[in-house]
């Protein structure tokens, strides 16, 4: 962290390893997020909830994404950066999208249903009116290993 408060992408990663280490021990998926501002603050964060709220849509990027929209006072993200352990999918994609997030940083793919360059590439589909800079792979072998635990728990 600088004199300003600013985070890198490993220390906003950091944060969201935390926040998905939370949700596996709250019976959920374990993904956690945050939302950086411009100058690398960070503006809120999440951590998926689909279980404890019966939402479908409680997915840690949408979580993190409304809480900062709340926390900056408009839906319009444009210049944050959003980081999460594991690729979005299309329903978190285009949430990102529709907030015009710049950057999406995340660790683990998602080959079964990622939406950032795996599966789909929708973030940054050039016949979509805005696009997000991709940087995937951050702290992978980490978010791969949370992921992996739960779902070994559970089989």
């Amino acid at each position: 962290m600088s004199a300003a408060g600013s985070v890198t992408d490993d220390t906003a990663m950091n944060r969201a390893l935390a926040l998905a280490a939370e949700a596996a021990a709250a019976q959920e998926i374990p993904v956690g997020a945050v939302v950086l501002d411009a100058v690398g603050r960070i503006l809120s964060e999440g951590r998926n909830n689909r279980e404890e709220t019966a939402d479908p849509t409680g997915h840690a990027e949408i979580v993190a994404l409304r809480a900062a929209a709340a926390t900056w006072g408009s839906w319009n993200l444009e210049g944050c950066t959003l980081v999460v352990t594991m690729e979005p999918c299309v329903m978190c994609a285009g949430a990102i999208l529709q907030s015009r997030i710049a950057r999406v940083v995340f660790g683990a793919w998602d080959d079964k249903a990622g939406a950032a360059g795996s599966r789909y590439d929708l973030l940054r589909d050039r016949r979509l009116p805005y696009r997000a800079e991709v940087v995937g792979g951050v702290r992978e072998a980490e978010a791969v290993a949370q992921l992996q635990a739960f779902f070994a728990a559970r089989r």
